[in-house]
């Protein structure tokens, strides 16, 4: 009956020499999460303030909310968009989603 308590406290011991190997899959999770999930969102952060900083008169953008218009304004932190005739809309610059080519909204405006 006691070699089975040896064998039962022997396999229950620690294994000694496994210190880095443990540390090896924390170290390829982080190093997968920055690559597939921390990496692109900060390239499209730092599109977007470019994008943001190069606003001007005459530009044709739409909004996060799918508002499309032609800057008429540029302030420190608003434009102000044309969306049709005579109408004005100021929107804070950071809510400008995209650039779009001009001509875009000619037949709407």
């Amino acid at each position: 009956m006691s070699f089975f308590i040896s064998d039962a406290l022997a396999q229950a011991a620690p294994q000694q020499g496994a210190g880095w190997e443990a540390l090896l899959f924390p170290i390829l999770l982080i190093g997968v999460f920055y690559f597939l999930m921390i990496r692109p969102q900060t390239k499209r952060a730092k599109e977007h303030k470019q994008l943001v900083e190069a606003l001007k008169k005459g530009d044709e953008v739409v909004t996060g909310g799918g508002i499309l218009g032609r800057i008429t304004e540029v302030g420190e932190n608003f434009v102000q968009l044309e969306v049709a005739e005579g109408v004005q809309l100021k929107v804070q610059k950071n809510a400008v989603a995209s650039l779009m080519p001009k001509g875009t909204a000619k037949g709407d405006l």
